[in-house]
């Protein structure tokens, strides 16, 4: 400390206020930015002395604060300190809202000395669920424990630092007297201010940052509104080219139909047939031929004049029987039978006179 000692009078050394002034500034500087980057300063006072004003100061800035016993592995073994500060939390809210489970009054009064006694160590970190992100401590002698968790776990130190003190064991050193009321409530207040500041400077940051983020919404909002227009546009436009295009198609094909010359009924009428064209080899069949032989042979009767003329022997004219040439089906046996009965009975009822029939000749037929 020999750096930051201006004099000694009657065994007592006296400090440099200049540089305490320049530390103090630089301190403040220190804690306001790293609250305002959403930080939270743990204020750590556990003397008499500095009690009081531990306790006022960190309940104006709205910090944390422990000004009684500090408890080993309070950050080092944070995981065993949480639960008893959730069992505090829980017993205040119990009594509050008078929902306490208590069999016997003598129960309810331990579990009111159970919050009194958890509030003592706990009171001003009920809210703390991490650890904090800078340490402002007073008289490093008193709270080693809570200097060598803090260096354990590279947390940054803000401390008050007296002539007996080593002021290399900290980050930012204030030299002043950590023995007097004063004093520590004059520094105290100093950093309350910074703390206040710092959380005024995250809350507009805040602000700041919802507002950019809202603005930015906004214009991804219109951005995305310009570009559906633009789409509906786009596919407007590609209907009304489309339908465009339909009619300029639909009127070609209307003019190229109006162009074609006109058809006569007769091609309209006469269709192409397609049947087998006969065989060249084949000879035509006259509808006669296609006839049985009696039907023939019975018109030839009916046609005939006299009767013994177109009635001829078979033997002696076989060509009048036979069937013609050509892929003619042979008539069935019933269809020729009956018309020949006909014939039969014409003739003989015709008043010419009936040449007697060979022999043979009903078998011939």
């Amino acid at each position: 400390m020999a750096g930051y000692i201006f004099g000694k009078r009657s065994r007592a050394h006296i400090i440099d206020l200049s540089k305490t002034v320049v530390s103090l500034k630089a301190a403040k500087a220190f804690v306001e930015k790293i609250v305002g980057q959403g930080g939270e300063c743990l204020m750590v006072g556990t003397k008499a002395q500095a009690q009081n004003a531990i306790k006022e100061q960190a309940n104006k800035a709205g910090a944390m604060y422990i000004n009684q016993r500090w408890l080993g592995g309070m950050m080092t073994n944070f995981q065993t300190i949480q639960p008893r500060i959730e069992r505090l939390v829980f017993l205040e809210d119990a009594f509050a809202k008078n929902t306490i489970v208590a069999q016997t009054k003598r129960e309810s009064l331990m579990l009111a000395s159970e919050v009194e006694r958890l509030n003592k160590y706990f009171g001003g970190i009920k809210e703390m669920v991490k650890l904090p992100q800078v340490l402002f401590i007073i008289d490093l002698e008193k709270e080693k424990l809570a200097v060598a968790e803090a260096r354990r776990l590279g947390i940054p130190i803000v401390a008050v630092v007296d002539t007996n003190c080593d002021p290399t064991l900290v980050d930012y050193a204030i030299p002043g007297n950590d023995d007097s009321v004063r004093s520590i409530t004059l520094i105290a207040q100093h950093i309350g201010e910074a703390i206040r500041s710092g959380k005024a400077a995250a809350k507009l940051a805040l602000e700041e940052r919802l507002a950019a983020e809202a603005e930015l919404e906004a214009q991804e909002a219109a951005a995305r509104a310009a570009a559906q227009a633009k789409a509906a546009e786009r596919a407007a436009k590609v209907a009304e080219e489309k339908k465009a295009a339909d009619a300029k198609r639909a009127a070609a094909a209307k003019a190229a139909e109006a162009a074609k010359p006109a058809v006569p009924v007769e091609e309209k009428t006469t269709a192409p047939v397609t049947a087998t064209a006969p065989d060249a080899a084949t000879p035509a069949v006259s509808s006669d031929e296609k006839k049985p032989a009696a039907q023939v042979a019975v018109k030839a009767v009916k046609s005939s004049a006299p009767a013994e003329e177109k009635v001829a022997d078979p033997e002696a004219n076989p060509k009048a029987t036979a069937k013609p040439a050509g892929k003619v089906k042979p008539a069935p046996k019933k269809a020729a039978t009956k018309p020949v009965e006909k014939a039969k009975s014409e003739v003989i009822d015709s008043p010419v006179e009936a040449t007697p029939e060979p022999e043979g000749t009903e078998d011939s037929k």
